[in-house]
């Protein structure tokens, strides 16, 4: 359905278009451990041949005991949100806790290694959105869906720049919202 306003105060034209991209929900704090470029390395118990840029979700639940081992306050995170996108690149494929235990700097996990074989999603390029989108998320790879606003009228354009302007000003004065 189009929605168009033809007086000037009117903000969107918008459509039911929708933009997606593979989406992955990692438990907090490994999602902000993610977007903050600390976690380089995402184990699963699951292969995927998917190579490239993704969405991380962070669900609801947190996994306080992690919090408490990495020294993360679990008040200050974000959960139920697309909280930012990496890209990734490669899969290692762990056979032994030994080589689990190598890398344990890049996944940070605590792991018991108690099946023939792990993998580890290794990642690049980890993007932290400044403003988490609220999403349900989802178990191993899915399509996350988001409206896309494809048209704005001249008024509402300007507007629309006027508070961009402004929120980045405000962010970079004061580190954050």
């Amino acid at each position: 359905m189009d929605t168009d306003h033809n007086n000037s105060s009117s903000v969107i034209i918008t459509h039911n278009f929708t933009y997606t991209m593979k989406c992955l929900s990692v438990s907090q704090p490994f999602a902000e451990l993610i977007i903050s470029g600390k976690k380089r390395i995402e184990l699963r118990s699951w292969n995927t041949k998917f190579r490239g840029e993704f969405l991380i979700h962070a669900p609801m639940s947190i996994r306080t005991q992690d919090c408490r081992r990495l020294g993360i306050t679990h008040s200050d995170l974000v959960r139920g949100a697309i909280v930012g996108k990496a890209e990734i690149y490669d899969v290692k494929v762990y056979e032994s806790a030994s080589q689990i235990s190598e890398d344990r700097n890049m996944h940070h996990a605590k792991i018991k290694f108690d099946r023939r074989r792990m993998y580890g999603f290794v990642l690049k390029s980890p993007v932290r959105f400044r403003v988490p989108i609220p999403y349900k998320g989802m178990l191993g790879f899915f399509e996350a869906k988001l409206p896309r606003i494809t048209h704005y009228n001249s008024s509402s354009l300007d507007a629309l720049v006027a508070d961009i302007i402004d929120e980045e000003h405000r962010y970079r004065l004061v580190g954050h919202h």
